[in-house]
C-alpha cells in the first residue's frame, strides 16, 4: 500500500495551500491528505478557542489506527506537528519540517500578541521584515493568499508548546527543508543559542536539505518540494 502522507499548513492557511504539492504526490502513487487544522476553518464559529493540543489531536485522528504516516509540517504547523510526534511517535514513519523546525518545550510562536484574540495575516512588508520571505511568489499567488487567509487564533499563536519528558519523539526520522535560510546556517543556529526556534534540531539526527526560495515553497517550488517529500516517504517505507 502507498505510504500515507499528511500535509499540515502553517499560519493563516487551510488544506488548499497544499493543492499543487498534493496533486504531484498523488501522481507519484502516494496516499495524500492535506489538513485544515482546528482554528483555521472560517466557518467554525468557535475557532478562536482552538488549542495546539486540539490541532495535534486532529493530526493523529487523520491517521488510520492500523497505519503510520509521513507528516509534513510547514511554518507554524511545526508546533502541533511536533506535539503529535511526542504524543504518539509510533504513528509516524517520518517527519518533514518545511522552513521551520521541531520547536522546544515552552516555545511560543508569537509572544507579542498581548490580549489580542487573533493574529491576522500581516502586510507583505511586515512579513518580509519578520523574515518570512515572499521570494518566488507571483501577484496571483499573493492575491489568493490574501483572499483566503484566516486569522490565526491567539490561543495557538501565543500559547507555549508543552511537550512530555519522553525522548521517544527524537527517534522519529526527521528532515528539515531549508528555504528562507540555508541548511548550514540552521545547523549553526541549532547549537549557538541565538535562535531558540532551532535549538531542538541539535537533539535529532536530522537531515537538512536546501531548497532556495521563499517561506512558501508549496507555491514557489511545488514540484521540487514534492520530490523531497516523496524521497523521504519512499526511504521511510523501506525501513
Amino acid at each position: 500500500m502507498a505510504t500515507p502522507i499528511l500535509l499540515v499548513p502553517g499560519f493563516w492557511l487551510g488544506a488548499w495551500a497544499w493543492d499543487e504539492v498534493a496533486e504531484d504526490l498523488r501522481g507519484r502513487g502516494f496516499d495524500v491528505r492535506a489538513l485544515t487544522l482546528p482554528g483555521l476553518d472560517p466557518d467554525d464559529d468557535d475557532r478562536l478557542a482552538a488549542t495546539i493540543e486540539e490541532q495535534a489531536g486532529a493530526i493523529l485522528a487523520a491517521i488510520d489506527p492500523a497505519d503510520s504516516a509521513v507528516l509534513v509540517s510547514h511554518s507554524g504547523g511545526a508546533a502541533p506537528g511536533y506535539l503529535a510526534t511526542d504524543v504518539a511517535p509510533e504513528r509516524f514513519q517520518h517527519a518533514v519540517y518545511v522552513d521551520c523546525a521541531p520547536v522546544p518545550d515552552g516555545f511560543v510562536l508569537n509572544d507579542s500578541l498581548g490580549a489580542a484574540r487573533e493574529f491576522p495575516l500581516p502586510s507583505w512588508e511586515q512579513l518580509a521584515e519578520e523574515g518570512d520571505s515572499l521570494v518566488g511568489l507571483n501577484p496571483e499567488q499573493l492575491a489568493r493568499f490574501r483572499e483566503r487567509a484566516v486569522s490565526e487564533p491567539a490561543s495557538i499563536a501565543g500559547a507555549p508548546l508543552r511537550l512530555s519528558d519522553s525522548p521517544a519523539r527524537l527517534a522519529v526520522p526527521t528532515t528539515v527543508v531549508c528555504t528562507s535560510i540555508t541548511a548550514e546556517l540552521v545547523r549553526q543556529l541549532s547549537t549557538s543559542g541565538e535562535a531558540p526556534v532551532f535549538s531542538e534540531i541539535a537533539r535529532f539526527d536530522a537531515t537538512l536539505i536546501d531548497l532556495p526560495t521563499g517561506h512558501w515553497p508549496m507555491w514557489s517550488k511545488p514540484m521540487e518540494l514534492a520530490q523531497i517529500i516523496a524521497t523521504a516517504a519512499s526511504e521511510s517505507a523501506k525501513n
